[in-house]
C-alpha cells in the first residue's frame, strides 16, 4: 500500500493538493455545461459532480494520511467518468489526471533520490 502514496515531507503534495482543489472547482463548473450544452437532467448532473466533488475534497483533506491517496486516485476516475455526461469533462478531467499522475510520479522520483541507497 505503500506505493500508492508519497511521504508527508514530499515537496509534491503541494502540487497534488492543489490540484485536488482546483478539481473541485472544475467539476462544480461542470454541471453548467452538463445542463446547458448536453441536456443532462439537473438530478443526474448535480448528483454525479456532487460525488467527485466529494470525493475530491475528501482526497485533499486526507492527503496526509493513508486513505488520502487512493481516494486521490478514485476522484481521478470519478472526474474521467464525468465523460460519459458531457464529452467536454474528458478532457478537462483527463488534463487534471495527467496533472496527478505527473505530480506523483515525480514524487516518487524525489523521493528515490532522497534515499541514500538509490541509483
Amino acid at each position: 500500500m505503500r506505493a500508492l502514496r508519497l511521504a508527508p515531507t514530499n515537496p509534491m503534495n503541494r502540487a497534488l493538493l492543489s490540484a485536488l482543489v482546483f478539481e473541485v472547482i472544475v467539476f462544480g463548473l461542470g454541471i453548467p455545461g452538463m445542463l446547458l450544452l448536453d441536456r443532462v437532467p439537473v438530478g443526474l448532473a448535480v448528483a454525479t459532480t456532487t460525488v467527485a466533488m466529494v470525493l475530491a475534497l475528501a482526497a485533499a483533506a486526507t492527503l496526509r494520511r493513508p486513505v488520502g491517496y487512493p481516494l486521490g486516485w478514485l476522484a481521478q476516475l470519478a472526474g474521467l467518468s464525468l465523460g460519459f455526461l458531457t464529452p467536454m469533462m474528458f478532457a478537462a478531467s483527463g488534463i487534471f489526471a495527467l496533472v496527478w499522475a505527473g505530480c506523483f510520479v515525480l514524487g516518487k522520483r524525489i523521493e528515490k533520490q532522497a534515499r541514500p541507497d538509490a541509483r
